[in-house]
Parts: structure tokens; C-alpha cells; sequence
């Protein structure tokens, strides 16, 4: 079966962060196969690494010694919350990402994330340690209660940001799973954290206080709304998302195209905007903050603007190296294109801006990616945990690896208050000034 490259930084970053401290508290036990039950888990965690790890020299560590480092505390172990921990210690040896425990906890019923139900249709980023709103949804209780980009958020439900920040990152600083990852990224899973604490049951009222353009302290009292957006079918045992999808001409006439996942339902409404868009002077994809999805649909995507077969890079696997191509669509766009990305740009998205960037198909713009892009699958334990591991490396075209390191955008560009508060998204507007340098070209 073939495989797909797979996300999941958020799983890590959002979920175990979200989970992991309390695991040990709330799992259940298994009743007297249990321990039986955990010894199987460690098994094929540790067994799963050492068949199907791209490099048979795990970057160096002495996989065998691992073993008999944590194997003995596996007795040691009374709840299945403690197993997570001490699996995810035992990953975080390789110092990589897409590996990585998930308790049964992080995912409902209907094999969706449990989060927060319900939004106040704001997103967060923290730009110069401030807790900054940078984006406002139209018709949300969010704007009708007069938020704005711009606006710092000082405290949520009565918790303060500013210390919510310091012990998220201290929290991360210290997870073996997630201590090595980028500033940016671990800037962007706190901001994310932060705004799942505005989260909770529509209808329920969320009490932010926030500093407004002239530096007054004021208050609102938003209602939390239901989500938006179409969740998702899951894929394997990647979990269902809530699917954000965004697409609009311009007031310079460019089209804009904004989703936050690679999955399924993005495909064809990717399609149908670069359709609509067919006689737009320039393409704007933002991805920022899209921590990727289903590999596949990078090649896909690519294929609708590309007239001639090429490909995005590759990726190392233990049985061999696999290119990842593009195959033209029909009635491809061939005008030029830019693709927006920041910190929190991770895995799929990754792939789909570095290779059109190497391909010299799209520029970038932004702040350079997460750097969490190893190809990876997922598989069930005994416990009723997913067990995410990497079985591929990512190679640009000309060969570059970029785990670890990111993509580094052509116009390097990031939010200030000053330019939120005046309503202005400079990297969209330097996407913009990028896009109109590049005439339209048959290819």
C-alpha cells in the first residue's frame, strides 16, 4: 500500500502538550493485563523505530542501548498516562519530529481532536512576547464586539496571558518530544495554546481583556460560537480536522487562497479557486499556520499550476529513495504565484513551499517554516493509543534537507502591532509588491 506523508506536529505540540502532564492522573488502568498490555505497547514502539527508521543508524543514537535504558521503568509503570510519558522520553532520544505518542484522550469518538467546541473567531500570534490578535472572522462575536488585529490580550477568563506564555514554553522547553523545535514554531503552539483557553461550550460567554490601539485597558464578554468550517473525513488514523477554507480576489485583483490543513475537502475547493482565478495577475496560497496534512495533496495541488511533469523533491526510505511528483493538470494557472508561511507552517505545507521555491514556481514570503517535515504514518497500540513515527526523510529538488532547519522565505517579513493596529498584513502586502515584480508568463 502506498504510503502519504502525514502530519502530525500539532499532535505533538497541541495534544501531548494539552494531555501529557495529566495522563498519569486520568488514564484508566486495564485490570490484570494490564502490565501485559503496556509490555506489547513498548514493544512495538521501540520495534517500529528500529524496522521502518529511514536511517538504519538513527542519526547516530544506539537504538539497542535505548531499549535497555527505559525497558526496565516499563514494570515500573501503574498507569497507562505514565507509559505515554515514559514512550514519549524514550522517542524524543531521536530528536526528530513526527514521532510521538498519542493518548486515546487527545481524540473523540468521532476520531476528531478534543478541542474546545466553541470560538470567539479570533486567531492569536505572540509578536514581540505580546499576545497579538492578527486575524478578526468576518460576522464573528469576536467582531461584533469591536476586537480588532492589533488588539494585545492580556488576560483570558481572568488568566494572564503573559504567564500562560512563560509556562507553555517553559513546558516545551522541557518535553524531550518538543525542547529542540524552532522559537517560531513553539511561539505559535503557545499562542494556539493560549487561544484554546478562550475555547469552550457554544454559547458560554469567554471574558478577554486586551489593550486597544491607544494603549487603554478595556474588556468584552464574547459569546463562543460553534465552529465553522467542514470537518474533515479521517485518513487512516490521522484524526478528522475542522477544515478553515478561505479563497477572494484581491482589492489589487490577486486571487487569495487560505486553508489551514492539507486534507481531503482542500483539494477540489484548490481547484475551483485557481478556476475562478484563471485570469488573476498572481496567486497568493497563505499558509501560515497550516501545520500540513496528507502529502500527496502537495503533488496534487502543484499539478493544477505546473505544465510539464516535475517534482517537489524526495524522500529516503529504508527500501529506497522515492521522487515525490507533479503531474500537470489540465488548464493549469501559469501566472506567477507566492505562498505565505510563518513559524507555525509545518510537514506538508513545508514540502509544497520548498520545492516551488526551488522549482522558482512560487516565492515565499513570510518567516521562516517550522522545520518538522519527515514523512510519517500512524498505527494503533494495544492501549488504544496512535503511535506516530517517521519513516522518510524530505529532500528538496536540489537534494537540501530542511528538517530541522525550515524554509527560508525569499522576502523575510513579520507582523508588528504598529502595522496590525493600522490595518495592514505586511507580509500579504509584500506578497503582493513580489507578485506584481513577476508578469504573467505561459510556462
Amino acid at each position: 500500500m502506498k504510503k502519504s506523508i502525514l502530519i502530525v506536529v500539532v499532535c505533538a505540540g497541541l495534544c501531548l502538550q494539552s494531555f501529557a502532564q495529566e495522563a498519569a492522573k486520568v488514564s484508566s488502568n486495564l485490570g490484570a493485563g494490564a502490565v501485559d498490555v503496556r509490555r506489547q505497547s513498548f514493544d512495538i514502539v521501540w520495534r517500529t523505530v528500529k524496522e521502518k527508521h529511514f536511517d538504519p543508524t538513527f542519526g547516530g543514537v544506539d537504538w539497542d542501548g535505548v531499549r535497555r535504558k527505559y525497558e526496565p521503568r516499563v514494570a515500573k509503570v501503574k498507569k497507562d498516562g505514565e507509559l505515554y510519558l515514559l514512550l514519549n522520553e524514550m522517542l524524543g532520544e531521536l530528536r526528530q519530529s513526527h514521532f510521538g505518542v498519542i493518548p486515546p484522550e487527545s481524540i473523540l469518538e468521532d476520531g476528531s481532536w478534543n478541542q474546545p467546541g466553541g470560538n470567539v473567531g479570533i486567531d492569536l500570534r505572540i509578536v514581540d512576547g505580546q499576545v497579538l490578535i492578527t486575524r478578526v472572522a468576518p460576522d464573528s462575536a469576536a467582531a461584533r464586539s469591536g476586537l480588532r488585529p492589533g488588539f494585545a490580550v492580556k488576560r483570558i477568563d481572568g488568566a494572564e496571558t503573559a504567564k500562560m506564555q512563560m509556562e507553555i514554553i517553559a513546558q516545551m522547553n522541557k518535553n524531550p518530544l518538543i525542547r529542540d523545535w524552532s522559537p517560531g514554531l513553539k511561539r505559535f503552539l503557545a499562542a494556539r495554546r493560549i487561544l484554546y483557553r478562550a475555547g469552550g461550550e457554544p454559547g458560554s460567554t469567554a471574558r478577554l481583556q486586551y489593550l486597544d490601539e491607544r494603549g487603554l485597558v478595556r474588556e468584552a464578554a464574547i459569546e463562543r460560537e460553534k465552529p465553522s468550517g467542514e470537518l474533515s473525513p479521517r485518513f487512516g488514523y490521522l484524526p478528522a480536522q475542522r477544515i478553515e477554507f478561505e479563497s477572494k480576489r484581491l482589492a489589487s485583483g490577486h486571487g487569495y487562497i487560505r486553508f489551514n490543513a492539507f486534507m481531503m475537502p482542500v483539494r477540489e475547493k484548490v481547484r475551483s479557486a485557481l478556476r475562478e482565478f484563471k485570469d488573476a495577475p498572481g496567486i497568493i496560497f497563505d499558509l501560515r499556520g497550516n501545520l500540513g496534512g496528507i502529502g500527496d495533496l502537495a503533488m496534487g495541488i502543484a499539478g493544477l499550476m505546473e505544465t510539464r511533469q516535475t517534482s517537489l523533491g524526495s524522500s529516503r526510505r529504508r527500501s529506497g529513495q522515492l521522487k515525490l511528483l507533479v503531474f500537470p493538470q489540465a488548464q493549469p494557472y501559469t501566472g506567477p504565484v507566492a505562498v505565505l508561511i510563518d513559524g507555525g507552517s509545518g510537514s506538508t505545507t513545508e514540502i509544497f513551499a520548498a520545492g516551488l521555491q526551488e522549482l522558482r514556481r512560487a516565492v515565499i514570503v513570510g518567516e521562516r517554516s517550522a522545520g518538522r517535515v519527515l514523512p510519517s504514518d500512524m498505527m494503533k497500540l494495544p492501549t488504544g493509543a496512535i503511535f506516530q513515527y517517521a519513516f522518510a526523510d524530505f529532500r528538496t529538488p536540489s537534494g537540501a534537507l530542511i528538517e530541522g532547519r525550515g524554509v527560508a522565505p525569499d522576502v523575510d517579513v513579520k507582523h508588528t502591532r504598529e502595522s496590525l493596529l493600522a490595518g495592514r498584513d505586511a507580509p500579504l502586502e509584500a506578497a503582493i509588491v513580489e507578485l506584481q515584480k513577476s508578469p504573467r508568463r505561459e510556462r
